[in-house]
Formats: structure tokens, C-alpha cells, sequence
């Protein structure tokens, strides 16, 4: 039979029986066993003879039951390290959760370790993934996705979003809707707003980015689509992906999700209310939230290292 026992016990369950089974007076045990009064007293007023949890009756976290459901929910479904975690805890869930009440949250729920959790690929033949080359500043990503109808609003929107391959920098804008005319117009905007010179440009093959299929099906894009005529005024590469590898446009694709996850787990109940939810999201994601890719830090203090090291890049100060 197993019996709870503290590895530093100075006394063992046939000594404590024996205590709780004596007569004599406590200050005569204790002496006899070379043991504190105290000792003696706890275990005569016990029945067992087994070591009590010493685990807390009450559990020191600021966090609510419900508050730990969705932090939980977050690490499974995002796949969020700690870090990054405990900034969108602050900054949606608790914004005074601390680092250490956090990890405790994610050990109690038994999701501490982020790899048993990743979903592992089960197909071994399957080509491994390309990373990334080191680029330099002003390879974007551009994809435009679908946003959820409000209220009080009369048809859904658009979020735009780019995201800089080499410093993770995003710049976003919702529109009404995903024309040609609203994706040059997102273009232009960001190319006035993005602290370093655009190079290059990947979308995929929507009507907003390309005219590369047709009713006759696909063609080489002829160059006069006004966003590539944008690309042209800036002597910006376009760049387009293959069809039907959304893959190849993933670093926006799982930017575009994180929304998604965002405004799935946040009361969102306007238009005013959603754009300033993906506001703040993107101010915490550019500023604070650090990318493994980028050696753990955020995208905001990647850029100020890539404009020390090449300012010419940079047509302003970051």
C-alpha cells in the first residue's frame, strides 16, 4: 500500500501510530522520540498517518475561470508561445495577468509544452516546407480577406492586409469592398506609409491583384491592370503565385487567421468596435509580440535594426 510521505519526514507512520496510541504526557513523548512538542501534538490529533497536501487550499491567480478558457483555447488553436501569449492576454483577456500566473494557468490545464500540441504530418513523403531566404526590407505580402458582417452595418467589408517578409512590419486598411480600384488604392497608401522603399510584391491571382485569368481562362497578365500599373509608376516587382498554391502567400494567409482568431474570441458588436479591435490588434503584433523569426523580438524593433544596418533602404525614420 502506497502511503504519503514528505521526502523530509522526521518521523515515520509506525512512529506516528505509536504517538497517537500513547498515554504518556506529550513532553515525555517528545523526548523519548526526539521530537518537537509541536510534532508530537499535530499527530496525536490526527487519525491517519499520512503527510497532508501541501498544495495551497486557494490557488493565487488573477485570471477568472472563464478568462482561463479562453487562454487555453488561444495556446491550442493559435499555437501561441508564452510570450506572445501573455500579450494578447494583456491586451484582450486581463491587463494585469503576469507572465508567471499565466505559465502556472497553462501548466495547470496541461498545455505547457507547445509541441505536443502541433498537429504533426502524417504523410513522410510529403516535400518539407521552403523556408524563407534572408531578404531585405520591401518583399510584401498582400492578400485581402472577407470580414464579418455587424450590425449595423448593410453588407460585409474587406480587410487588406501586407505584411513585410523580412521584419514580419503589417500594415492594414479596411475597405468596402475588393476591387481593382480599392487594391491600387491600398498600394499607394502603403507605399506613403511603409518606412522602406517596396521592391517586390506577392499577391495571388484575385481580380483585384492581376488579370491574369479571363473568361478565355489564364493568360499572361498584359501589365495594364491599375494595380500593376501602380507597381510600374513605383518600379515595384509584382509578383504572382501559382494557381492553387495559397501556400506560397502563407506569411499574410496565417497573419489573416490570427485575425480571424481574434475577432472570434472578442465581443465585436460594430463597425467602430471592429475596426478599433484590429486596430489594437495590429499596434500589439507590429510592437510588441516577439517572432521567433525574427530572433524573438518584435517586428517594430527588427525594423529599427535593419535601418541601422541599411539606412538606404529606410525613406524615413522608423
Amino acid at each position: 500500500m502506497d502511503i504519503r510521505l514528505h521526502k523530509n519526514a522526521r518521523t515515520t507512520p509506525a512512529i506516528r501510530r505509536e504517538l497517537q496510541a500513547s498515554t504518556l504526557p506529550t513532553k515525555v513523548l517528545a523526548a523519548q522520540y526526539n521530537l518537537s512538542r509541536l510534532t508530537v501534538r499535530k499527530w496525536r490529533r490526527r487519525d491517519g498517518v499520512e503527510d497532508a497536501l501541501h498544495r495551497p487550499h486557494r490557488l493565487s491567480t488573477t485570471l477568472s475561470p472563464a478568462q482561463e478558457v479562453l487562454v487555453v483555447a488561444l495556446r491550442e488553436t493559435v499555437l501561441l508561445p508564452l510570450d506572445d501569449l501573455l500579450v494578447v492576454t494583456r491586451e484582450f483577456i486581463h491587463p494585469k495577468a503576469s507572465r508567471s500566473a499565466l505559465d502556472r494557468c497553462l501548466r495547470r490545464h496541461g498545455v505547457s509544452n507547445l509541441k505536443p500540441l502541433i498537429p504533426q504530418e502524417a504523410d513522410a513523403t510529403k516535400r518539407p516546407v521552403k523556408t524563407f531566404k534572408d531578404y531585405e526590407p520591401g518583399f510584401v505580402h498582400v492578400d485581402v480577406k472577407y470580414l464579418p458582417q455587424m450590425p449595423d452595418e448593410d453588407r460585409r467589408r474587406y480587410l487588406f492586409a501586407a505584411i513585410d517578409r523580412a521584419t514580419r512590419w503589417v500594415y492594414v486598411e479596411i475597405l468596402d469592398d475588393k476591387s481593382a480600384a480599392s487594391a491600387s488604392g491600398f498600394l499607394e497608401r502603403l507605399i506613403a506609409k511603409a518606412p522602406f522603399a517596396l521592391s517586390k510584391i506577392l499577391t495571388d491571382n484575385g481580380k483585384a491583384f492581376t488579370d491574369r485569368f479571363c473568361v478565355t481562362g489564364e493568360r499572361a497578365p498584359t501589365g495594364q491592370h491599375r494595380f500593376d500599373q501602380v507597381c510600374t509608376q513605383h518600379v515595384i516587382e509584382h509578383r504572382l503565385i501559382k494557381p492553387r498554391t495559397p501556400q506560397t502567400n502563407g506569411l499574410v494567409e496565417r497573419f489573416n487567421g490570427r485575425i480571424a482568431e481574434v475577432l472570434a474570441t472578442t465581443r465585436v458588436d460594430s463597425a467602430l468596435s471592429l475596426e478599433q479591435t484590429i486596430s489594437r490588434y495590429v499596434q500589439v503584433y507590429n510592437q510588441h509580440i516577439l517572432k521567433k523569426a525574427l530572433g524573438h523580438i518584435a517586428p517594430i524593433q527588427a525594423l529599427k535594426e535593419r535601418a541601422q544596418k541599411r539606412p538606404e533602404l529606410f525613406n524615413r525614420r522608423v
